[in-house]
């Protein structure tokens, strides 16, 4: 299946990875000036390995799996820099025939050596070779949270299309479900900086933190226990400074 068709094209990202455009969203899946696979690394798989690095095993929740970014970053990451690290990916997209599509999408040099684990999860939706696991769900991702019933992830790399087209993946609601299935000392990754975000997570019994560094932009951790290696968003003062602001809702 073509991968530039009328749902989807590709489209250069400033540090030389390519990402997409979505027709149905208008948006980018990945921050053009940060770069595709810049952004995955800088805004979500690095932050949480930062937390979670002394960990043997860590379950990853990858809300949308899109392109494949993040978890094919996550394993380059964990394979260069934590090579005995057992990770479990667990992955909804609504779009099945992008998923399909994905053996024809241009990915970095970095992805080259796993073209088996994307030819996997297009045909079958699953790999596996002992250390790392991966699942990709074709469906709702809010249906498909609720089947976890405890406290399972370490990490959750919240990178959904933005609050504006698609709120249903930002709402108060939706971070609760997202609540109940991770850890306490699990890590929330997100691009968005946006207080209606930051208001539904605070109000969920997250911790909101500051994710910076050179080159990319400011972007969001959150964590139910306290975090020594992030800066704390001081909520109670923006929501004072910004009273009329309210978290999306369903």
């Amino acid at each position: 299946m073509d991968f530039n068709n009328k749902s989807h094209t590709m489209v250069m990202s400033e540090d030389g990875s390519y990402t997409a455009y979505s027709k149905e969203y208008d948006e980018h899946y990945h921050s053009t000036r940060d770069g595709a696979l810049h952004e995955s690394l800088l805004k979500h798989v690095i932050p949480a390995f930062k937390i979670k690095q002394y960990q043997s095993e860590i379950n990853i929740l990858d809300i949308c799996f899109g392109l494949g970014f993040n978890t094919l970053a996550t394993i380059y990451y964990a394979k260069q820099n934590f090579p005995h690290t057992k990770i479990n990916i667990y992955s909804p997209e609504l779009d099945a025939d992008l998923v399909k599509s994905l053996e024809n999408f241009t990915y970095p040099k970095e992805f080259e050596e796993f073209s088996e684990i994307i030819k996997s999860l297009v045909d079958n939706g699953v790999y596996d070779d002992g250390l790392w696991h991966i699942e990709v769900f074709l469906g709702d991702a809010r249906e498909y949270i609720k089947q976890f019933s405890h406290a399972k992830f370490d990490v959750v790399y919240q990178d959904a299309f933005s609050p504006s087209v698609n709120p249903v993946l930002w709402t108060k609601e939706y971070f609760g479900d997202i609540r109940n299935i991770i850890k306490d000392d699990g890590i929330l990754t997100t691009y968005s900086i946006a207080l209606a975000t930051r208001l539904a997570l605070y109000e969920n019994g997250f911790n909101i933190y500051i994710n910076s560094g050179k080159d990319f932009r400011n972007a969001t951790v959150a964590c139910v226990d306290k975090l020594n290696e992030f800066e704390l968003v001081d909520i109670k003062h923006k929501i004072s400074c910004n009273p009329h602001t309210k978290p999306l809702m369903d």
